[in-house]
């Protein structure tokens, strides 16, 4: 294949590979199967690596960088990013209707338009010359940071624009970037069963896989995006006349715009269409806290323009949560399996949505410095779609006089070991892994549904074991007998016999059950099946270095350390010996290939 060849079918592969992906990402239609696709794109692949000088930055397989981002430089936006003023009741959407009438012409007509609030992050791309060249986030609204790399992940997004209209090739578009309920929740799991703290909720995750230093950590985030403006880079450059007919425009650039918006005649319109958003919101599969309300046509926001805040022309009509008013007692942190030392509020118990309240979530120690919270402090605690409610802000008018700042704590709080703060993470660490709280979580967590599914080993069986000194571990529980289980407070020979028939068939599980099961630090359920895939043993894993555990698609350096640092611990190398002589198996043969591809439509 010459070079002429070789570009025309170059050319051809990322069309195809970009609609596809149209399809699948913005249309939710695929036509092709995993393994179509990828062949696809190995294709492209091969020949940009025999054709270098045929490689484009805007190639579809040039989402991922392979470059680590050191920094996050900080742009400023071409035109302010300002934020909407916003309303959560009726007679406040009537009033800004007057005020829009008051402005315009007497009697002149107009229309709004619509959207769903995105809760999520506000992002702006530039195209020059049909081309993806920078996305940087809303930050203070005035500048931002350039996140390019992270972006071109994000599939639903054209790396190059497919128009031969020259206005549209230079452009920004402005959207929102978020993080899908389903997958938040899928994060979170796996986050917790690897011992890492839980993001607060979607747009956290957004915000926080924005700013990952490697992309091909975010590529494998499911971040999607929204769009909803349109502007040519050229002075007076209007590529639409109204924001209803930018986002047709955007549709036709193949950009995912929310499906929901809605043109308006009137303000009652309006409040019927957030109306019945209120009551559907929680069934969408992303979060939303309200509606965004537009006028229509560009030639009148120009003309009703801006005051120094924000639009004339716009406002946030949001949904009320509720929200409740208390006292916070005090602040207890919980020792997690991996020695994760989390905070909980204690409250002063207060009703809110039909329950009594008495805890509320805190997450990390940012989080308590970001609200500036103290013991005594008059809190607003507000539950959404989370079980657990929140603190979402501080009472400061009502703060005691002698209050003194919050300061977490030095020493865990079940062995009174110094904790450490890891560079780069939110959670305090225990790095005593004899720590009751920790050597109670470990064993309840080894013997849980997603691991080995001990049926009868619970946390509370758990604790009678520990604390009657049976077991110092998990490795332990392969040799209980029955007598000493039977004598146990609440037991007796048939919960004995049951426990032991649940512990011997644990046996039986796979080996990426019984990885899952030792509580690795960072190695949650799919990173589980990830290594016992390709190590096929323990012994293997075990030998394994840093660099080649990396190797391993879907297993980063981070958690790479995490094992090795996990097998270098000679507390631990014992319980896996103790495994071992109990018979665990420590290996499973490799399964035949399939031809099978991992999903992906």
């Amino acid at each position: 294949m010459d070079k002429s060849q070789a570009q025309q079918k170059i050319l051809r592969l990322r069309n195809e590979i970009n609609q596809h992906d149209y399809q699948y990402y913005v249309l939710a239609q695929p036509s092709i199967s995993d393994y179509e696709y990828d062949m696809l794109m190995k294709q492209l692949e091969a020949l940009e690596a025999k054709f270098p000088e045929l490689a484009s930055d805007d190639s579809p397989s040039k989402r991922v960088s392979g470059e680590p981002t050191k920094n996050f430089r900080t742009v400023p936006h071409r035109k302010p990013m300002l934020s909407l003023s916003n309303t959560y009741n009726e007679a406040e959407i009537r009033d800004f209707d007057r005020r829009v009438r008051g402005l315009l012409n007497e009697g002149e007509t107009f229309e709004y338009v619509c959207e769903l609030k995105i809760d999520g992050v506000a992002m702006s791309l530039i195209y020059e010359n049909g081309s993806l060249v920078r996305a940087v986030t809303r930050g203070d609204g005035e500048q931002g940071d350039e996140v390019t790399n992270n972006v071109k992940t994000i599939r639903s997004l054209p790396l190059a624009l497919d128009t031969d209209d020259n206005q549209l090739k230079n452009i920004e578009i402005r959207g929102e970037i978020y993080y899908p309920r389903k997958e938040f929740d899928k994060l979170n799991d796996e986050r917790s069963a690897a011992g890492e703290a839980p993001f607060a909720n979607p747009r956290n995750s957004a915000a926080g896989t924005l700013k990952l230093q490697d992309a091909r950590i975010v590529a494998k985030r499911p971040l999607r995006m929204f769009c909803y403006y349109l502007d040519g880079l050229s002075d007076g450059s209007t590529p639409a006349e109204s924001h209803f007919s930018a986002l047709e425009t955007l549709k036709k650039l193949r950009f995912p715009v929310n499906p929901n918006a809605k043109r308006c005649k009137n303000v009652d319109e309006v409040i019927e269409y957030w109306q019945k958003w209120g009551a559907e919101k929680d069934q969408l599969p992303y979060e939303i806290d309200g509606v965004v309300v537009k006028i229509n046509s560009f030639e009148q926001q120009q003309r009703l323009g801006f005051t120094a805040k924000s639009p004339r022309w716009a406002i946030a009509f949001k949904f009320a949560t509720e929200q409740a008013e208390t006292v916070l007692q005090d602040i207890q942190w919980q020792v997690g399996r991996t020695g994760a030392v989390t905070p909980v509020a204690h409250l002063e118990p207060v009703l809110l949505l039909g329950t009594t309240v008495k805890r509320a979530t805190l997450h990390n120690v940012d989080e308590i410095e970001r609200l500036g919270v103290r013991i005594g402090d008059t809190v607003i605690i507000e539950k959404g779609g989370e079980i657990i409610p929140k603190i979402i802000r501080v009472v400061a008018e009502k703060r005691p006089a002698n209050s003194q700042p919050y300061q977490p704590p030095q020493h865990c709080p079940v062995c009174g070991t110094q904790l450490v703060r890891p560079e780069g993470e939110v959670a305090l660490i225990c790095e005593n892994v004899s720590c009751a709280a920790q050597v109670a979580g470990r064993v309840t967590h080894y013997a849980s549904r997603k691991a080995l599914d001990i049926e009868g080993l619970g946390e509370k069986v758990v604790e009678l074991l520990l604390n009657n000194q049976l077991i110092q571990d998990y490795g332990d529980i392969y040799f209980l007998k029955s007598e000493d289980i039977a004598g146990l407070e609440r037991m007796g020979e048939k919960s004995a016999e049951n426990l032991l028939s649940g512990i011997a068939a644990s046996k039986e599980k796979p080996l990426s059950r019984l990885i899952f099961g030792l509580g690795i630090r960072f190695v949650g359920e799919g990173a589980a099946k990830l290594l016992a895939n390709h190590f096929h043993s323990i012994d293997k894993m075990m030998a394994a270095n840093v660099a080649e555990i990396a190797e391993i698609d879907g297993i980063g350096e981070k958690t790479a350390e995490s094992i090795r640092d996990f097998f270098s611990n000679e507390e631990n190398l014992q319980v896996i010996e103790k495994l071992r002589s109990a018979g665990m198996p420590f290996s499973e043969a490799a399964p035949e290939p399939s031809g099978e591809t991992d999903e992906r439509f």
